[in-house]
C-alpha cells in the first residue's frame, strides 16, 4: 500500500485494484469494532446487545437492524437514524414508537405511516387520540399477526 501512495507509481489502475482490495475485504469481515456482547452481527462499529445486526453505528437493544445508527431498543429496521423503540421501519430519523412506517422523521407513536414529519399518534397517516391510538393498534398488532412489543 506504501509504494500505491507513491507519487510516482500511483496511477487510476493501482488506486481502482487497491480500492477494490480493501472494499472486498471490508465486505467479507466479521468484524464489529468498538462493539460489545454483540451474537451474529456484522460490520457494525460501536454497538452494544445486539443481535443479527448489519452496518449499524452506535445501536443498542436492537435486533435486525441494518444500515442504521444511533438506534436503541429497535428490531427489524432498515436506514433508520437517531431513533428508539421503532419496530419494522425504513428510512425513519428522530423518531420513537414507530412501527411499520417508511420515510417518517421526528414522529413518535405512529403505526403504518409513510412520509410523516413531526406528528404523534397517528395510524395510515390520520391522526387518533392517544386513547384511541393504543386501542387500535393492539388490535392491529392482533391482525396482522405481530407479537406485543418487548419492554
Amino acid at each position: 500500500m506504501e509504494e500505491l501512495l507513491s507519487p510516482d507509481r500511483l496511477d487510476r489502475r493501482g488506486f481502482d485494484a487497491a480500492l477494490q482490495g480493501l472494499l472486498e475485504a471490508h465486505a467479507e469481515s466479521d468484524e464489529n469494532p468498538g462493539s460489545v456482547r454483540c451474537e451474529r452481527c456484522r460490520a457494525c462499529v460501536s454497538c452494544t446487545f445486539c443481535t443479527d445486526c448489519e452496518a449499524c453505528h452506535h445501536a443498542t437493544h436492537c435486533t435486525g437492524c441494518r444500515a442504521s445508527s444511533h438506534l436503541t431498543h429497535c428490531h427489524d429496521c432498515t436506514g433508520c437514524h437517531d431513533s428508539a423503540y421503532c419496530e419494522q421501519s425504513e428510512n425513519c430519523a428522530g423518531a420513537s414508537y414507530l412501527v411499520l412506517c417508511r420515510d417518517c422523521s421526528d414522529c413518535t407513536y405512529c403505526f403504518g405511516c409513510v412520509g410523516l414529519a413531526r406528528k404523534d399518534f397517528h395510524i395510515l397517516n390520520r391522526p387518533y387520540t392517544r386513547s384511541e391510538y393504543f386501542r387500535i393498534m393492539e388490535k392491529l398488532r392482533g391482525v396482522l399477526g405481530l407479537a406485543a412489543r418487548r419492554r
